[in-house]
């Protein structure tokens, strides 16, 4: 059963009243103290809709990663998505999760200060430390966008200790994950806008700006059971990830990096 938004926290409706007029499509929050995965809640609603979980007992990543996910330590939220309706729906579909990482920066940058990195294709990084991540899931004519963005200082399991961080952890005092979630809504709203509107250009600028590994890290990853490694030269106007191996030039669109 989905909640209304008399069940959102006192201090969380309070911000979203006050900041609904810069949040577009996204004004709409459907909160959940405890679901298995915003995305899967996300997939039964409308364009605009927005799911915002406490905790997730099954959050995923990326080629069927685990996103961990304990209780207050982060945001863990879906949007859903209709890049069939921008005026290049091929393109703003292959852009959409390179948006959707610029907005996550400018909203953790924004509400907080921090400024993180941005690793293609979907990742949050402060030094070599896991900030946030994206998923970008179809449903029909729409697209779910789940992120995850760690936000309090946690518990994390042995694996991942030494490979992620927090806003807290970075800037070392505590913060209010509430001001970070309005903010980030209402960067994505801008970027939405970009995407349906044609605006790449903008998206592809602000994305490279905010990524310094894509030129000049070495890189590798498997191609027919072998290891093959480069060095990354860039994004191209579709998104893809161009990586220098020998005399010429990949273009990685999809799989799994070694970021060596």
């Amino acid at each position: 059963m989905k909640s209304n938004p008399s069940d959102l926290p006192p201090d969380l409706a309070g911000l979203l009243d006050r900041s609904r007029a810069g949040l577009g499509p996204f004004s709409t929050v459907h909160y959940f103290s405890e679901v298995a995965s915003t995305n899967d809640v996300a997939t039964e609603l409308g364009e605009g809709a927005v799911v915002l979980a406490d905790y997730q007992t099954a959050g995923r990543g990326r080629r069927g990663h685990t996103w961990f996910s304990p209780p207050g330590s982060g945001l863990y939220a879906s949007v859903v998505l209709a890049p069939g309706r921008s005026s290049d729906p091929r393109r703003a579909t292959l852009l959409l999760t390179l948006a959707a990482g610029v907005a996550l920066a400018e909203g953790i940058d924004a509400s907080s200060g921090l400024r993180a990195d941005l690793k293609w294709p979907n990742d949050l990084y402060v030094s070599r430390r896991k900030l946030a991540g994206i998923l970008a899931e179809a449903a029909g004519e729409r697209v779910v966008l789940g992120f995850g963005i760690n936000t309090s200082i946690a518990s994390y399991p042995a694996d991942l200790h030494e490979r992620v961080t927090s806003i807290e952890s970075e800037l070392g005092r505590s913060v209010d994950r509430y001001p970070v979630f309005v903010e980030t809504l209402a960067a994505l709203s801008r970027r939405y806008d970009d995407l349906l509107l044609g605006r790449f250009d903008a998206i592809l600028d602000a994305w490279r700006r905010r990524a310094p590994a894509a030129v000049g890290a070495r890189v590798a990853r498997s191609v027919d059971g072998r290891l093959v490694a480069g060095v990354t030269a860039g994004v191209d106007d579709q998104g893809a990830l161009l990586v220098v191996v020998g005399d010429r030039v990949d273009r990685i669109v999809s799989g799994e990096l070694e970021w060596l």
